[in-house]
C-alpha cells in the first residue's frame, strides 16, 4: 500500500525497492507445479490428479520386494506398442457435435456408465478388429470427456459391448466402488497410455499403464476394482504404482525410449490390468521407431520398487 501511494510521487524508490526484494528473494522461489498433461484443448485430469502424480520421493512399499518377485525379478519391460496397428490400444478424438449412438452392454452393465457415447462407426478397435480385449476409445474436444469401452463390436446403429465407462477429464472424481471401467482396475485407459505426441515432445507427465500376469484380490485409489479371488498378499493389487529405482542407470538408452524411461523415474508404472507381466501400454501410430523402442526390453524387473501412495481396498 505504502509503494502505491507513493507511486504518484515517484516510481524509482518502489521500483528498486521491489527489485531488491525478487533479487533477494529469486533463490527461495519454488519452482511452479506442473501443470499437468493437456491434449486437444484438454486437461488430461488435473495436475493434482493422482495419475498425474510424481511419485519420485514417494515411499517404498514395505512390501515392495514380494511384490516385484510374484510379477518378476527376471522378467524384462515390454512395449505394448509401435508402428504395427495390432499392437497397443487406439483412440479416436472427436468433436463435439459427434453422433451419439445406443450402447447395449452384454457383461458389467451394472457398472457401466448407460449410453449413448459419442462413438463414430469407425472408431479404432484394439488389435486391429482381431479377438481379444477390444477396447476402443474416444475423446471428446470441447465436452473433454472421456469414452470407454471394453470388448466392443458395432451392433446396427451403435455398438455392443462387455462394459463401458464415461470420466470428466477435468474432474478427479473416481469410479463408484466395486466397480469396473473398460479396464479391470476401473482406470481410464487413455491418460495411461505412452502416447507418440507427447513423447515427440520430450516429456511425458503421468503414470502408464501395466500389466501384471497374476494379482490379489484388492485395489488401491484411484483404482476401484480388483479382478482376482486370491488373497496371496505377495501379488501387487490393482493400483500399485511401481517405481524405476532412481540407482538405475539410463547411461546408454536414447530417443523414444530414454523419454518413456525417464518418466518411470517419475512418474511410474501402475497395475491396471491383468496380462503379461510387464508389459506397457501405449498408442500405435506410425510415427514410432520401432528399433529405438527395443531398448526398454533391456530394463529388468528387478530395477523397480513399489511404492506407498495409499491403503489396499477390498470391497466389491
Amino acid at each position: 500500500m505504502r509503494c502505491l501511494l507513493l507511486l504518484r510521487l515517484t516510481l524509482w524508490p518502489c521500483a528498486a525497492a521491489i527489485g531488491a526484494i525478487l533479487v533477494a528473494g529469486a533463490a527461495s522461489v519454488p519452482a511452479l507445479a506442473p501443470a499437468g498433461p493437456r491434449e486437444y484443448s484438454c486437461p488430461i485430469f488435473p495436475a493434482n490428479n493422482p495419475l498425474n502424480k510424481d511419485i519420485s520421493h514417494a515411499p517404498v512399499d514395505p512390501n515392495s520386494a514380494n511384490y516385484i518377485a510374484s510379477i518378476g525379478l527376471t522378467g524384462h519391460l515390454h512395449p505394448d506398442f509401435g508402428t504395427n496397428p495390432s499392437y497397443g490400444i487406439p483412440y479416436a478424438v472427436v468433436g463435439s457435435h459427434q453422433k451419439r449412438v445406443p450402447i447395449h452392454f452384454t457383461a458389467y452393465g451394472e457398472e457401466s456408465n448407460p449410453g449413448p457415447y459419442p462413438i463414430p462407426p469407425n472408431a479404432p478397435v484394439e488389435g486391429a478388429g482381431e479377438e481379444g480385449d477390444r477396447h476402443v476409445l474416444v475423446l471428446q474436444k470441447g465436452s473433454c470427456r472421456l469414452y470407454e469401452l471394453y470388448a466392443a463390436h458395432r451392433d446396427r446403429a451403435g455398438w455392443e459391448a462387455g462394459s463401458g465407462a464415461v470420466f470428466d477429464l477435468r474432474s478427479n472424481a473416481l469410479r463408484h466402488e466395486g466397480w469396473t471401467s473398460a479396464d479391470a482396475a476401473g482406470l481410464p485407459i487413455f491418460p495411461l497410455l505412452v502416447r507418440y505426441p507427447e513423447v515427440r515432445t520430450g516429456q511425458i507427465d503421468h503414470a502408464l499403464r501395466v500389466t501384471v500376469q497374476r494379482t490379489q484380490r484388492g485395489y488401491i485409489h484411484p483404482a476401484t476394482h480388483f479382478a482376482s479371488g486370491s488373497s496371496d498378499p505377495s501379488l501387487p493389487p490393482m493400483g500399485l504404482r511401481l517405481r524405476l529405482k532412481a540407482s538405475f542407470s539410463l547411461a546408454g538408452f536414447h530417443g523414444e525410449s530414454l523419454v518413456v524411461l525417464r518418466a518411470l523415474k517419475r512418474y511410474g508404472l501402475i497395475v491396471a490390468d491383468n496380462g503379461s507381466s510387464w508389459y506397457i501400454t501405449g498408442a500405435p501410430d506410425p510415427r514410432w521407431n520401432d528399433e529405438d523402442l527395443e531398448q526398454i526390453k533391456r530394463v529388468p524387473g528387478s530395477a523397480f520398487e513399489a511404492v506407498q501412495t495409499g491403503p489396499i481396498l477390498h470391497r466389491g
